[in-house]
């Protein structure tokens, strides 16, 4: 991976319709002195430690995590998957951490009382950090969090994915006004993941100085198959679920939830009655059960698989030919496309789908569809199926080299862009 730039540098910002991170201007290390900033998140995720990692493997940062939830040590339940998780991934090494007790009787992060812990604000202070990096304000103990550090003086770097692509009444429109711009006078600056997020803070009254641009990224390298290995394995993987070479398989995987949008995609496929179409569903969920039934009752073509867990994830993704992500706009990014995409696979995405403006060029890295437009979402997997498997795989390519702008890199440099503001040195 490159050299990430010292602290010192300019932020990016959203020009004219994308997302770009402006030229980083570096400084000399020894000019600088080691700045220490804490993160506060409630659960170690597959899709921010290498973030923590990289940066805490520079030479003028400390970084330590603390932990709100839970620090991954064993299964937790997950209500969208409706079973007990544990990555198979390391999640916690490579950075120093910290778990603070929770004494939530329903801990998680469904509800704004499933994170309560008392000691949160002592144990960030107790630290001495000149910045912290804050993921998520809507529990109880990270926004007491919030108040607390705002009257000590110490900068929060907020940071989430929030966009308003779902059609909402006035009233909500104006209570959410009344609320967040409270909220949104604590933090010092806004870390935000793209177009939609930035428009999101803008209409609540966040000013564009307040704004750095700190992409969503995976860990690409985690993903890429240099030796073909995972592509032989999801060849022959195929030809287990009796898929022939010359059928087009469509992939849907993550939680089957009524935010994601399976049965929709279900309905799509049978509308779309293309002889050489295959769905293959990979997940678990509240609507498994009746997914199943309607695929019986569609009479399509259809291949559910359980859960599959994270070193697994690079096979699954190559099962496909067209990765879909259906969601409504409870979908705040779509992180999965990312990882499809990293995988070669071009990707059909709802436009309530917040990663849309940065991952998907129409006929080039996939396509995009109206959400809850069935008969639109038919059309469009019309078109890239009979396209052909070969034309496919050329927009799968695309997509990689597309996707790979928003890297891990370009995540810690917006987080770099906003410690320079915050703590000149």
């Amino acid at each position: 991976m490159g050299q990430l730039p010292p602290i010192g540098v300019s932020g990016g910002r959203y020009v004219g319709g994308s997302v770009t991170a402006e030229v980083l201007t570096p400084v000399q290390h020894a000019t600088v002195a080691r700045r220490r900033l804490a993160f506060v998140v409630s659960h170690p995720i597959q899709y921010y430690v290498p973030m923590y990692r990289q940066l805490a493997a520079r030479g003028d940062l400390d970084v330590r995590v603390f932990y709100t939830w839970h620090a991954g040590a064993g299964p937790v339940d997950d209500p969208g998957f409706q079973r007990a998780i544990a990555w198979d991934i390391p999640l916690t090494d490579g950075y120093e951490w910290e778990s603070v007790p929770n004494t939530s009787p329903r801990p998680g992060t469904e509800h704004f009382a499933g994170l309560q812990n008392p000691t949160l604000s002592r144990a960030v202070l107790d630290w001495h950090p000149d910045a912290v990096h804050l993921t998520g304000y809507n529990y109880q103990s990270h926004y007491r969090l919030l108040r607390d550090l705002a009257r000590v003086d110490i900068p929060v770097m907020f940071r989430g994915d929030s966009h308003l692509l779902s059609p909402r009444p006035w009233w909500w429109r104006i209570a959410r006004q009344f609320a967040l711009r409270r909220v949104f006078r604590l933090p010092a600056v806004f870390l935000y993941t793209g177009k939609h997020n930035h428009d999101y803070y803008r209409a609540f009254g966040v000013p564009e100085s307040k704004l750095f641009y700190c992409p969503h990224s995976i860990d690409a390298v985690r993903f890429l198959d240099p030796r073909g290995i995972h592509e032989a394995a999801a060849t022959e993987w195929r030809r287990e679920l009796s898929i022939a070479d010359d059928e087009v398989v469509i992939l849907f995987a993550g939680k089957l939830q009524e935010k994601k949008q399976p049965l929709a995609l279900i309905e799509a496929v049978a509308r779309a009655a293309l002889p050489n179409l295959v769905l293959v569903i990979v997940g678990d969920g509240e609507l498994r059960a009746l997914a199943e039934r309607q695929v019986n009752v569609l009479g399509i073509r259809t291949r559910f698989l359980p859960f599959q867990n994270q070193s697994r994830m690079p096979v699954v993704y190559r099962l496909a030919d067209l990765f879909v992500l259906p969601s409504n706009a409870d979908e705040t990014w779509g992180l999965a496309v990312n990882e499809a995409m990293a995988c070669g696979r071009p990707a059909l995405v709802s436009d309530q789908v917040g990663c849309v403006p940065e991952l998907i060029k129409s006929g080039v890295t996939g396509d995009v569809f109206p959400a809850n437009a069935i008969g639109e979402l038919a059309n469009r997997l019309v078109g890239l199926a009979t396209a052909g498997r070969a034309r496919l795989r050329e927009m799968g390519h695309r997509a990689e080299d597309w996707s790979s702008r928003l890297s891990v890199e370009a995540t810690c440099a917006g987080v770099l862009n906003a410690l320079a503001q915050l703590t000149p040195k």
